[in-house]
């Protein structure tokens, strides 16, 4: 019977051990380390404006439409850029509802943006990103819709192109992916023109 309580000690000793290490020290250790050496990225990589407002993250899209605005790609992240709800569509490209929405979108993205009926719209226009979260638009998108914005804000065609080429970031280490255009970024940049 002592060897069976013994055994009932070293067990309860073991996890008591193991529940401050594993759930106070560590977790305190990795807090440290995190806003030490990556304080932005630990506390979500916010923007913030001249007013000290946080704006958002430029890790996460934003829905914008109004014409003053650049737009993002579609979302299918819960009612649009919700972020407990990160996830895309699940529709396949045999899905005939994926079609229309995609065909309605063209004829949106053309209309909004005053552009001909042959004209090619860029896939990111008018497709989810796999998780409806990405605040990143391709280079052509946003050239696409520089001219909309432009006239909405009434400033030159020139400065909102520097604004879009000022606001392009490289591809990742330099070879992966396409280079792309943060949308929050640049909205906030306009903002403050």
């Amino acid at each position: 019977m002592n060897a069976f309580f013994a055994e009932i000690r070293r067990a309860v000793f073991a996890t008591l051990v193991l529940a401050v290490v594993c759930c106070g020290l560590y977790p305190l250790i990795v807090f440290a380390v995190a806003q030490t050496a990556f304080r932005d990225q630990a506390n979500g990589s916010l923007l913030v404006d001249a007013n000290r407002v946080v704006r958002g993250s430029r890790l996460l899209g934003q829905n914008f439409t109004a014409d003053n605005h650049f737009h993002p790609r579609p979302s299918a992240a819960g009612n649009g850029y919700d972020a407990a709800n990160s996830s895309g569509s699940n529709l396949g490209p045999t899905s005939q509802k994926l079609n229309d929405l995609i065909k309605d979108r063209i004829a949106q993205y053309r209309q909004e943006n005053g552009l001909g009926e042959n004209e090619p719209v860029p896939a990111d226009a008018v497709t989810a990103s796999g998780s409806g979260l990405d605040p990143h638009i391709s280079v052509r998108n946003a050239e696409l819709q520089a001219a909309r914005v432009a006239k909405a804000r009434k400033l030159p065609a020139e400065q909102v192109g520097a604004l879009i080429r000022q606001h392009t970031e490289a591809s990742q280490l330099g070879v992966l992916g396409e280079p792309g255009v943060n949308v929050l970024r640049l909205n906030l940049a306009l903002e403050e023109r």
